[in-house]
């Protein structure tokens, strides 16, 4: 029987890709299992650190090899930026109307979260970003409440972060991240396992999201930047409420799962 050259050589590249996305989600996992570890510490009562993106690359940066860890990390989440981009353009051919624009919008989104750890690993990797200061949300904040209507466009913002962190969360609850898995991530016990952690991770990240648009929309109302803030400034906010420990205990072993969730989607890929 004759072989097809353009099927084994289409074959190929759809491995190459799976491969090099595979890589991307290994170290957007890792990330996670870092920021859930200083979350961790700082529920335990240690706040020496940043518990969000640029905490654990300032983290990573620390240990052995850290430097060429957060270069791979770059490498990684560029990989996943261009493989958003494609899947925007070039993929969502059976849908249309509001289904297609929707789903291409969450690609986009996704491109940009990706984008925006690889900058700030790269940042760390050269220095430019120490990781353990500064107030950048507070900045750009403060520049949006000096506009007119500024309070608004934070507002707005604010909003379109806890919708993002409720389609987050939602995706966990209603189990549509099994669409991500090969069957045979899904089979038998340990499949019903990966579902249930992933579950747990996407609300837990959801949850935590949620929080930060909280802050952003809490600024607008009282047109205060300081008000404002990341994922440290949200869980920090969390430990200050009753029961404030235990509560961002669990967030930050949901995290934690989130990012075991992302190294078993690396293992039972399904683009």
């Amino acid at each position: 029987m004759p072989i097809d050259a353009d099927n084994v050589a289409s074959h190929v590249d759809d491995d190459w890709v799976d491969n090099l996305v595979r890589f991307g989600f290994v170290a957007y996992g890792l990330v996670h299992l870092v920021v859930a570890f200083l979350a961790l510490q700082l529920a335990l009562g240690d706040p020496s650190g940043k518990a969000d993106t640029k905490g654990a690359l300032a983290e990573l940066a620390q240990q052995p090899f850290g430097r060429t860890i957060l270069w791979l990390v770059v490498a990684g989440m560029a990989v996943l930026v261009l493989w958003r981009v494609l899947e925007a353009t070039l993929d969502h051919r059976q849908d249309e109307g509001a289904t297609l624009w929707a789903h291409r919008a969450a690609d986009l989104l996704k491109a940009v979260i990706y984008g925006v750890v690889a900058w700030s690993a790269a940042q760390v990797a050269t220095g430019s970003g120490s990781g353990s200061g500064g107030s950048g949300n507070e900045t750009w904040t403060a520049r949006l409440l000096s506009l007119p209507a500024g309070a608004v466009l934070v507002g707005i913002v604010g909003l379109a972060v806890i919708g993002y962190g409720g389609w987050t969360a939602w995706r966990g609850l209603s189990h549509q991240h099994r669409d991500h898995l090969k069957p045979e991530g899904l089979s038998g016990t340990s499949g019903d396992v990966l579902v249930r952690l992933g579950t747990a991770g996407h609300l837990a990240k959801g949850v935590s999201i949620a929080i930060v648009g909280g802050l952003f929309c809490f600024a607008a109302l009282t047109r205060d930047a300081d008000r404002s803030g990341g994922l440290d400034e949200a869980l920090r906010t969390v430990l200050q409420q009753p029961f404030g420990p235990w509560l961002l205990g669990l967030i930050a072993i949901g995290i934690g799962l989130y990012g075991a969730w992302c190294l078993a989607r690396a293992r039972y890929l399904d683009r």
